[in-house]
């Protein structure tokens, strides 16, 4: 089976197809063409994900899926959630991004936290959302090199490490989006 997902971030695209496996052939909008800046304009996680994997189904015909995550941080109400990627900013830097967390988390002791994807799935026109929750807590300090976004100063209850100093294979066992894409693929395993 051929299907696109809405992204051309490469880490995601890395991680995704590590977890489908070679059962799926996974493209990117690259792969099919897709130079479109695709909007973004919900309110929920579960809207942004609808709103890119219809864009895409409707424009290209194709079976696709997306997916939205967000960090919600329990002391400041759920922020930065749908506003993840873009905090501190339009320019998306994810070094501004948990610079930012940390200076609002500074004087605060509550520093739970979870992590978020919800997954729209797109085949032969019918929707079906997928979700991966990850609990844990916000550092005091970046750790890691590895990963992407917020992970260097996120830690998952199942680690005393952050996502960013784990291996990609042990991240992906315990991750959101490995949660949301394992529901995903069990999905897909009955088409």
């Amino acid at each position: 089976m051929k299907l696109v997902f809405a992204t051309n971030n490469e880490h995601k695209l890395h991680e995704i197809r590590k977890l489908l496996g070679d059962s799926i052939e996974l493209l990117s909008l690259r792969d099919i063409g897709c130079e479109d800046d695709i909007l973004e304009n919900q309110d929920t996680l579960e809207g942004n994900a609808a709103e890119k994997s219809f864009f895409i189904c409707h424009k290209y015909g194709v079976n696709c899926f997306a997916d939205d995550t967000g960090l919600e941080i329990e002391a400041l109400n759920g922020e930065p959630g749908v506003y993840s990627a873009r905090y501190a900013g339009e320019e998306r830097s994810a070094e501004n991004n948990m610079n930012l967390v940390l200076d609002k988390l500074s004087k605060i002791n509550n520093r739970n936290a979870r992590f978020r994807t919800v997954i729209s799935l797109i085949i032969d026109g019918h929707e079906t959302q997928f979700q991966g929750v990850v609990n844990g807590h916000i550092l005091e300090a970046k750790l890691g090199h590895t990963g992407f976004g917020y992970d260097p100063i996120f830690q998952p209850e199942e680690s005393n490490l952050s996502f960013a100093q784990m291996p990609l294979d042990e991240k992906n066992k315990i991750s959101h989006r490995g949660r949301a894409v394992e529901k995903l693929v069990e999905y897909l395993k009955n088409f």
